[in-house]
């Protein structure tokens, strides 16, 4: 937000209008601000003072605030109007968003202003970002004809359907010898220029079927009869709603001769990025582990959106080539890496405490060595750490991510405790628990276990320190030390996998954690979950997408579409209710929504069209991490929910399935 901000508030209290403003503070944005209390002088100030954003109290002695929209809408509709109310009904909350309020905002819940006024600022920002794309582009439409006028490439322009020349350049009419009107009107196979007719029939056909295509090296004969090797580069597009193919000519004559110069030049410059590639592998490694837990929750949200249309759009072209293909191994690499891409950024999100536990059949050991040298990292020079795997120990059913995080938290503990250096033993081992076991162990019951252990020789604790250990919030570091949820988040976690935790210590001889998760006979996992075969479900209901990514819109509409739905699409909260009420068609079955969108988000879109459409099923979808979406409700039980990236098949087998019940 590179301009001032600048805040006109309605509101006849100075004090209300002060807390109003506290709350924006504490967002961290700054802003000048200028009070009013009459509809006079707010029309005046609208004028004068020219603000960013209103803040509007819903009843004042003079006007209310609907009175106040009414008038902003009418001077300066661009300026987000935010509505402050102690007792707006939901029906009025509503009228005032359908009259062009930014958003609304109970006193009661005045914590949430900050954010909704960031959110305001951000999409008029967005608008005007818009704004300047839109110039952007038509200078781009500018720049584009100048360039190919002037290229040193030949640029030839085709009707896709028919293979006609639309445009020629004029370098490639000189290369080749024909004039631009002997270009125009012509099919291109019939220009002789490539000679082979028939081969060049079966070029276009490819080109047709294909948005890239490249010969590295084609010879092309001239209109005097000489031959030039070309590299002749089909992109397919749309200009005006019709499906152009552009075709690049090169004459590639000299950067044939420079080849072998640039093999030999690329060959010191591997040699060159070899030597330099350790030390940033190493700087690298250094940094990671410090940043893991910000930048995973930080981009969770674009990266998994990015994610579902690199995977949706591999499955899309992989059911349409044939199982000989050529391309379809490249197509199945790309949903493989992007598969693995998406169980990494799962990994480190849970590792952050941002996602949800997922259980899979793993090996305690495993986990135990890929931590090894991070975890050596963690602790001082001063203390000696030895891990002491156990032999053929068992299979527990954790997720390896939460189990990582209870061991970092363990050893971090026992390195606080040893501040003058000492050991630190983790261990694992198969253990089996009688009655008697179990009953000293909050918990557990009698069975086979793994253990983990983590063992210190530090200054240990007292039995009421050890009495409060799994206390949220308590914590015997000094303060701004500790948080008190360490040890907490440990217990949580074990319990979510069926284990049970114990400790021993005494003061002055250190102390020993024990993990005891449930021993299985079971084969490691190697994937989340199964995966669904055969045909994906058609349907013919009429369904609403409403996606803030452009992307990610156009991939579920086009899957929807191929299988035979009708959908509509909205880009946001607030134009969805638009295209709900001017809908004339079959009754909308199903509304598929994104949580968080600017101008207004899923749920409440969602919760005013059940109002008027109580029928309506509603499926939820985010890439944002979980936390990050358990205040909108949408991770409460019973609601439909579906996690980005989604796939094709996953999208049209939820679809159906929601449809399908009664």
């Amino acid at each position: 937000m590179s301009e001032e901000i600048r805040i006109l508030v309605l509101d006849d209290r100075p004090a209300d209008a002060e807390l109003m403003l506290s709350e924006v503070r504490k967002e961290g944005i700054e802003f000048t601000a200028l009070r009013v209390e009459t509809e006079r002088d707010f029309r005046k100030q609208l004028q004068e003072y020219r603000p960013s954003l209103i803040l509007a109290d819903s009843s004042l002695p003079t006007c209310d605030g609907m009175s106040a929209l009414a008038v902003a809408q009418a001077e300066c509709s661009d300026v987000p109007f935010i509505l402050v109310s102690g007792s707006l009904g939901e029906d009025r909350a509503v009228e005032s968003l359908h009259h062009g309020a930014t958003d609304y905002i109970l006193k009661e819940r005045l914590s949430r202003l900050g954010a909704a006024v960031r959110r305001a600022l951000l999409a008029v920002e967005g608008r005007h970002e818009l704004k300047r794309a839109e110039q952007h582009l038509r200078d781009s439409e500018m720049r584009y004809r100048g360039l190919f006028e002037s290229a040193r490439d030949g640029i030839l322009i085709l009707d896709s359907e028919t293979g006609m020349v639309v445009d020629v350049n004029p370098f490639l009419t000189q290369i080749v010898g024909l004039s631009h009107e002997q270009f125009l009107g012509k099919k291109v196979w019939a220009l002789g220029f490539f000679k082979d007719i028939v081969a060049n029939q079966a070029n276009f056909a490819e080109l047709q079927q294909k948005e890239y295509i490249r010969y590295e090296d084609k010879p092309l004969e001239t209109a005097d009869g000489r031959r030039i090797d070309v590299e002749f580069v089909s992109n397919t597009y749309l200009v005006a709603d019709r499906k152009v193919i552009q075709c690049n000519i090169r004459d590639i004559t000299e950067r044939k001769r420079k080849e072998e110069h640039i093999r030999m030049l690329n060959a010191d410059l591997t040699q060159h990025v070899a030597e330099h590639r350790s030390l940033e592998e190493k700087f690298i490694e250094a940094q990671k582990m410090e940043v893991v837990g910000r930048l995973a929750a930080g981009v969770a949200h674009d990266f998994n959106n990015i994610l579902a249309v690199i995977m949706g759009y591999s499955d899309v072209i992989a059911s349409d080539l044939g199982p000989d293909s050529p391309l379809r191994t490249y197509t199945e690499e790309i949903r493989l890496a992007s598969e693995r891409a998406v169980g990494l950024t799962r990994q480190l999100l849970v590792f952050s405490r941002h996602q949800k536990v997922r259980l899979v059949v793993l090996d305690l050991n495993d986990i135990v060595k890929d931590l090894d040298a991070m975890l050596r990292r963690l602790v001082d020079e001063n203390i000696e750490m030895k891990v002491v795997p156990g032999t053929h120990s068992g299979r527990i059913k954790a997720d390896a991510g939460y189990v990582g995080q209870v061991l970092m938290n363990l050893v971090v503990n026992a390195r606080d405790a040893m501040p003058n250096g000492g050991k630190l033993t983790i261990a694992t081992e198969n253990v089996t628990l009688d009655a008697l076991d179990a009953r000293t162990l909050p918990g557990a019951m009698p069975g086979d276990y793994v253990m983990l252990s983590v063992s210190d020789t530090g200054i240990g604790m007292v039995d009421e320190v050890k009495g409060r250990l799994f206390e949220a919030f308590f914590t015997t570091k000094p303060q701004g030390k500790g948080t008190g949820l360490g040890l907490t988040t440990c217990h949580t976690i074990v319990e979510q996998s069926g284990g049970c935790i114990g400790v021993d210590s005494e003061l002055g001889r250190g102390t020993t954690f024990r993990i005891y998760l449930p021993r299985i006979e079971q084969p490691l996992d190697v994937a989340a979950g199964p995966i669904q075969t055969g045909p994906l479900p058609r349907g013919t209901e009429t369904v609403l997408v409403v996606e803030d990514e452009p992307s990610v819109r156009h991939l579920a509409t086009s899957v929807l579409e191929a299988r035979g739905y009708t959908v509509l699409r909205a880009p946001n909260g607030q134009d969805a209710l638009r295209v709900a009420c001017e809908h004339k068609g079959a009754p909308i079955r199903l509304v598929i929504t994104d949580v968080v969108m600017p101008l207004m988000g899923g749920k409440i879109m969602a919760d005013w069209l059940k109002t008027t459409y109580p029928d309506l099923k509603i499926l939820f979808t985010s890439g944002y991490t979980d936390d990050a979406i358990s205040q909108h409700g949408v991770l409460d039980p019973g609601v439909a929910f579906l996690p980005k990236p989604y796939t094709p098949s996953t999208l049209t087998r939820k679809v159906r399935e929601m449809l399908d019940v009664m």
